[in-house]
Parts: structure tokens; C-alpha cells; sequence
């Protein structure tokens, strides 16, 4: 199969020739017909994830058709339409157990601890505890573009974030996982204040919901937040993962407000300073949020169906395998709006 493989953290990857995966007997093979583009795959390809054995290929953000299936799956047919969560957890350890596949110690992640969706074709492990199937009526790269950040910003709105109507809700960050948040939001009935630092992306950010937007290169986003607010924010995210958007979301926000750090902290902002004195005086509230679980597809495939949520529209551009180099690589630095989907392979 063509896959873009990395050999080098850092390092330009290349689209070769390799052997086509055998499912595992707990897993499956599907043929990949759609696959985003995340900036959680840029922190993979720098080195930032310990779990990426080189050579590698990166991708998670997929949505194909079951091709072939281990000796144990007994859940999934040749022929399902199916996507996967960010984490698949084991589904045999305690928080598995308890509904918290997205910490599953054991868990495995496409792109990260196997080779992911950069290709033709991806084995997935644990396919009968983390496979969704697809509605009918998605077409694969809508299904991309839920990827792990349309429905890792759900539940981080939804599950951690207890939106709630006429909250003010603000993001920080309007990437993909921004801009998704942005758009919950809003379905939620919260009113929602964008942060960026290019006008470009506040502009689409208020396209899908957002009620103010924040150029934090010419304002105080804390500042601008508390004003605009009269007083900060109910719930604020950190959607970039940065030192300085972490402190600003927590910074922002009310009395009992509450924070969600969905963004990855990684590399140099691994250990951010947090004002907890701020924290401790006005009794805020700091969540983490990692992923989703599975049986969670459903709420948001609702809300989608019902058409209430329209992430097609958070599709910036559908490219090639090899364009998806390009996207990759230049992640850090592209001010490119929406989400890039891989639609030809």
C-alpha cells in the first residue's frame, strides 16, 4: 500500500510503497477513505510522543471500510463503515469498566503507538470496544473532519465543560479543535467569544458560532474577556495547547468558572505555571479533557443529524496523500483555515 511514512522525528516524510497490515485477532483492517490532517500529528512527527517507534506513519483522524477482521471480532463485518476515537481503550481494565475508555491505561492510538492513517489501509486494534459505526447518511470526510477534534472538543464542552444556554463560553485557539468547540457552543445556546491571533481564523470562528472575536496579537484576551463578559467567563478552553493560552483561559474566567484544558500540552509547554492563587480565591474549577469514548459518537451524531452541528463546513480544503506532506509539515505555521481532509490516496 502508499502510506507517507517518516523515518526521522522532524524530518520531511515521504509517500512509499509498504506492506499491507494483517488485522490482529482482536482488531480489524479498514480501507481508509477519508483522514484529517491534526496538529496532534505535527507533535508526533516533531517527537513530542514517546509511544512513535520509527519508521512511522502518522494519522488518526480516519473514516473508511472494514476490509478484514481478527479471529476474536465478533461485532464488525467486511463492508462497515466505520471511525475510531483518538484512544481505544482496552476494554478490560477498570476504567474501561467504568465507561473511561478515553484513560484506558492499555489504550492503543492509531498514528502514535501503531501505524496510523497516512495509507491505503490501517489496522486498528480493540475493534469490538472502540469501532462507531457510521450513519448512513455521513460522507467519509465529514467523518474525518469529526476526527479526534470535533468529538474530543464535544465531550471537553459537553461532558467536562457542563455547557449550559446563555453561559458565556470562551475559546482559545480557533484550529480545528477551537473552531469545533465554537460551534458545540453555540448549538448549546451559549454565547461564545473566539481568541486568535490572526484575522482570518476569527472570522471563520464567527461564520460557526462565535458571538465576539479577540485578536490576542493587538489585545488583552484576559482583558477583552472580562469586559465583554461583564465579569469573565462561565467556561473557558485552552484549544491551542500553550503555556500562554492556558494561563489566559484560566485568567479569564468568573467566579466558579470553570477551565478545560483540551489542547495538548507538549514540549516546552509540558509543565505551564498555573495562577493558582487566582484558582484558589475564586474557586475555580481546572479540568483535563483526552479524547472520547466510543458509545459518546451517538450524542454528537444526534445533534448532526438533527442539524444542529454541520462539521462539513469546518473543512478547509480536501488534498492528496502526497499533499498531506505539505500540511503536515508546515502545521506550526500555516494559517490556513479549516480543517485539511485527505479525500485521493
Amino acid at each position: 500500500m502508499r502510506a507517507v511514512v517518516f523515518e526521522e522525528f522532524g524530518r520531511r516524510p515521504q509517500v512509499q510503497t509498504v506492506p499491507d497490515p494483517t488485522p490482529e485477532p482482536d482488531g480489524v483492517v479498514v480501507k481508509v477513505e477519508a483522514n484529517g490532517v491534526c496538529r496532534s500529528d505535527w507533535h508526533g512527527w516533531i517527537g513530542h510522543d514517546p509511544s512513535i517507534v520509527l519508521p512511522h506513519v502518522p494519522g488518526h483522524e480516519l473514516a473508511g471500510t472494514v476490509v478484514a477482521t481478527g479471529s476474536e471480532v465478533r461485532r464488525w463485518k467486511e463492508g462497515d463503515r466505520v471511525t475510531i476515537p483518538f484512544v481505544a481503550g482496552c476494554g478490560h481494565c477498570p476504567e474501561c469498566a467504568s465507561g473511561n475508555q478515553q484513560v484506558c491505561p492499555d489504550q492503543f492510538q492509531a498514528g502514535f503507538s501503531g501505524w496510523g492513517s497516512f495509507a491505503e489501509y490501517v489496522g486498528l486494534r480493540y475493534a469490538d470496544q472502540n469501532l462507531v459505526r457510521l450513519p448512513d447518511s455521513m460522507a467519509y470526510d465529514t467523518a474525518a473532519s469529526l476526527g479526534c477534534r470535533f468529538v474530543t472538543s464535544f465531550r471537553a464542552v459537553v461532558d467536562k465543560g457542563r455547557v449550559a444556554a446563555g453561559e458565556w463560553v470562551a475559546v482559545h485557539g480557533c484550529g480545528g479543535v477551537g473552531l469545533s468547540a465554537i460551534m458545540i457552543a453555540a448549538a448549546a445556546g451559549a454565547r461564545v467569544v473566539a481568541v486568535d491571533v490572526t484575522d482570518e481564523k476569527l472570522a471563520m470562528a464567527k461564520a460557526l458560532g462565535a458571538e465576539i472575536g479577540v485578536n490576542a496579537a493587538s489585545d488583552n484576551p484576559v482583558k477583552a474577556i472580562r469586559s465583554v463578559t461583564g465579569g469573565g467567563a462561565h467556561l473557558s478552553l485552552d484549544a491551542l495547547g500553550h503555556s500562554m493560552t492556558f494561563a489566559n483561559s484560566v485568567k479569564c474566567l468568573r467566579p466558579r468558572g470553570r477551565h478545560v484544558q483540551v489542547g495538548l500540552l507538549l514540549g516546552e509547554h509540558n509543565n505551564p505555571p498555573a495562577p493558582m492563587a487566582r484558582v484558589i480565591a475564586l474557586e475555580l474549577e481546572i479540568h483535563g479533557s483526552h479524547g472520547i469514548q466510543a458509545f459518546r459518537y451517538d450524542a454528537a451524531f444526534n445533534l448532526i443529524e438533527s442539524g444542529r452541528l454541520h462539521p462539513e463546513k469546518m473543512i478547509g480544503s480536501r488534498i492528496t496523500l502526497e499533499e498531506s506532506i505539505d500540511a503536515l509539515v508546515n502545521m506550526e505555521t500555516s494559517t490556513q483555515t479549516g480543517i485539511p481532509v485527505i479525500t485521493s490516496f
